[in-house]
């Protein structure tokens, strides 16, 4: 998924896929998890799996500025956001 008009879970902040400027890949096989619950429920991340995203798959998008939810605390294995200049630009 990419273009989502929404709020981050549990704020009244809008979510990068509000922007236009994150986007999920497979979140089936690359579920996110919070508070040891997967998301979409009943779903495991297996790295050998078809589909599922990788250190080395996520390197390609970080060289181009992309961020890994793969790599946070709280995983999210399907998830890449990128700020813009422009809206990095609109916070200060």
């Amino acid at each position: 998924s990419g273009y989502n008009y929404r709020y981050v879970a549990g704020t009244n902040r809008l979510s990068n896929h509000a922007s236009g400027c994150a986007i999920d890949i497979n979140p089936r096989t690359n579920p996110y998890f919070r508070n040891g619950k997967s998301m979409p429920p009943n779903t495991t991340y297996q790295p050998t799996r078809k589909g599922a995203i990788t250190p080395e798959i996520a390197q390609v998008f970080e060289r181009r500025g992309w961020r890994w939810g793969g790599r946070w605390r709280e995983k999210d294995w399907q998830h890449f956001d990128k700020i813009s200049v422009g809206l990095q630009q609109n916070k200060e």
